[in-house]
């Protein structure tokens, strides 16, 4: 086990340094000026120059390159052309909120399509089967920026329930924290969980059609036990790597929501940075998410050795 956590965290550091080569070469071919940009109407010759030389812009972009990849081995992610604030500051700043909102979001969406799942595929072929597929294809079908509309319209502006955007730290007051949560983590939540009851009908449905199920019945075992013990520990393990896509994909911002609900996350960080041409936030955002994402692929194939006693690491 050891030594299969030491090879894939090698191949976690191989693959972010790939990322960070891929993102620095496609943020140099959008066209803008960052110190430009970020200088506005207070243009001066003399202190663009003196910005462009402190930032290492007019050297060639090799070695531009070399000398940012230095300083972030050490966590210097560089300082941002907008703020003067360092990248790794601004990029932590966003994190409480970007996690927040994609384990809220991945809550309302196992609340929904575990059970949904599971009897759906249990009475597969019944009205209620239907109604859940058909339910399931209108979630995913829905975009998520009119969903996040309409429950702005009816549950903060018509019916006064909940606030329309922001968002409240829990350290700040746990209350709020969630009141601001529940519109986002729903809009998000809903599509997920549309996406996930899908996948554990397959895989549940998949489990029922094995001989060791029909052996089981034949033992005369009841139902729900044979649900619970054969059944479901067989199927979690396509289920769990969906959740685990599912929530890299959350971690990575939803910036259609993020930008709806006014949410501060890394998405709504990154667009504002191609906004502004500040290259250096949005390549350390783009690597925040990169690594959090391969983080969650390590954690779930560790989960498939403990779900399955079959699975073996060396």
């Amino acid at each position: 086990m050891t030594g299969f956590v030491v090879r894939r965290l090698i191949q976690v550091l191989l693959a972010l340094l790939g990322v960070s080569i891929i993102v620095f070469a496609l943020i140099h071919l959008v066209p803008g000026d960052p110190v430009r940009v970020a200088l506005g109407t207070r243009f001066d010759q003399e202190i663009y120059d003196r910005l462009v030389q402190r930032a290492g812009l007019d050297k060639p972009l090799l070695e531009q390159y070399f000398s940012w990849l230095s300083n972030a081995l050490t966590g210097d992610l560089g300082v941002s052309f907008r703020s003067g604030r360092p990248v790794t500051a601004v990029v932590l700043e966003r994190l409480p909120a970007t996690i927040t909102l994609a384990f809220g979001a991945l809550f309302v969406a196992l609340v929904i399509s575990i059970p949904v799942g599971i009897v759906s595929a249990v009475r597969s072929g019944s009205k209620l089967d239907y109604v859940a597929t058909a339910a399931s294809q209108v979630g995913v079908s829905v975009p998520d920026f009119w969903a996040g509309i309409m429950y702005i319209l009816l549950f903060a502006l018509t019916l006064s329930w909940l606030p329309p955007s922001g968002y409240v730290s829990f350290a700040e007051s746990p209350w709020e924290w969630v009141r601001h949560l529940v519109l986002p983590a729903v809009t998000v939540g809903l599509i997920s969980g549309s996406i996930l009851t899908r996948f554990v009908r397959s895989a549940v449905l998949e489990a029922l059609n094995q001989d060791y199920v029909r052996t089981a019945r034949a033992k005369g075992l009841p139902e729900s036990r044979i649900i619970r013990k054969h059944v479901l520990p067989n199927a979690w393990i396509p289920i769990v790597t969906v959740i685990g896509l599912q929530l890299g994909f959350l971690l990575g911002g939803v910036v259609v929501v993020e930008v709806i609900f006014a949410w501060p996350g890394l998405g709504r960080l990154a667009l504002i940075a191609v906004q502004d041409r500040d290259f250096t936030v949005l390549q350390g955002a783009v690597l925040y998410i990169a690594f959090m994402f391969l983080m969650i692929n390590l954690v779930v194939d560790l989960l498939y050795a403990y779900l399955d006693p079959r699975v073996k690491y060396e």
